[in-house]
């Protein structure tokens, strides 16, 4: 399966939530990152078939969007950002009955149940589960019925670090002709996941490609320094993360320049070359263009 976005434009009321977005989405997994506001949700939901695109062109596989709604949503598993459960119904029967309206195997949702760890608690009302249950099983309910195209909007929020790590791998797990589309504000979240990333801000895409060629946006850019405690960072600086110790503070930041005669270079990271596309000091798209 192919994903063509093409010029795509969303408003609500008077805030332009997409300015033209154009994507090429193809098998593998996209990370789509961004700052809150960025369009990321607004992108999704039109994947989605939640929301038609008001200008341009959606195609996904060989259906056109709006016209062809109903063919996407049977080959699509979908976790929104924020999403309700019948809390009356245990995590077993929720599931079960999602798997029946995607006509998957009843098989299928106990395999799910197992692997998001939800296997004991299945029989319990979801009204008790916490916050992080919830959302395993809204990441089970997104896999039922092998689908083609996966999008899923924030999926690891209010999951502890062990479980982040293990969704985000069940998520994205690989097959042939499986599109998904992974958001995120955590670029930790797509390390060793993504085969590409697309960078969202203010409704426009500055960037596509590798977290590699991502990081490389920043060559030049990250610096690291030390200064007293108290002293406010080098103007025009931005600062990345610090570090307390014997009265210093070992302060990584990134800067167009050496921020200060002391300032030292270090290699950049994909979060680096993040920051650097953000704050429009790199070219608007750079990388692969695909």
């Amino acid at each position: 399966m192919e994903i063509a976005v093409e010029d795509l434009t969303v408003r609500y009321g008077r805030h332009l939530a997409l300015a033209g977005v154009s994507l090429h989405l193809t098998e593998g997994v996209t990370g789509l990152l961004g700052p809150n506001g960025a369009g990321k949700s607004t992108l999704m939901k039109v994947l989605a078939t939640l929301l038609p695109p008001q200008a341009g062109r959606v195609r996904i596989g060989p259906w056109v969007l709006p016209r062809d709604q109903h063919p996407v949503r049977e080959r699509l598993g979908y976790l929104p950002q924020q999403f309700g459960l019948p809390g009356n119904l245990t995590g077993r029967e929720y599931l079960q009955y999602a798997a029946a309206m995607k006509g998957a195997p009843a098989a299928e949702a106990e395999a799910l149940l197992e692997a998001v760890g939800l296997a004991e608690a299945a029989d319990r009302p979801i009204r008790t589960y916490s916050g992080g249950m919830h959302q395993r099983l809204g990441i089970a309910q997104a896999l039922l019925g092998d689908p083609d195209l996966v999008v899923v909007d924030e999926p690891t929020a209010g999951l502890d670090p062990e479980q982040r790590t293990r969704f985000r791998h069940l998520l994205t797990r690989r097959r042939p002709g499986r599109v998904t589309l992974f958001s995120t504000h955590v670029v930790a979240d797509l390390d060793q996941v993504a085969d590409r990333v697309v960078v969202l801000h203010r409704g426009q895409v500055r960037f596509t490609g590798t977290l590699g060629e991502l990081a490389a946006l920043a060559e030049g850019w990250v610096w690291v320094m030390e200064r007293p405690v108290g002293a406010p960072p080098p103007p025009g600086a931005t600062v990345v993360s610090e570090q307390w110790a014997d009265g210093q503070v070992l302060t990584r930041v990134i800067a167009p320049k050496r921020p200060d005669p002391a300032a030292r270079p270090v290699p950049p990271t994909p979060e680096d070359g993040y920051l650097v596309v953000i704050r429009s000091a790199a070219p608007a798209e750079r990388g692969d263009r695909r």
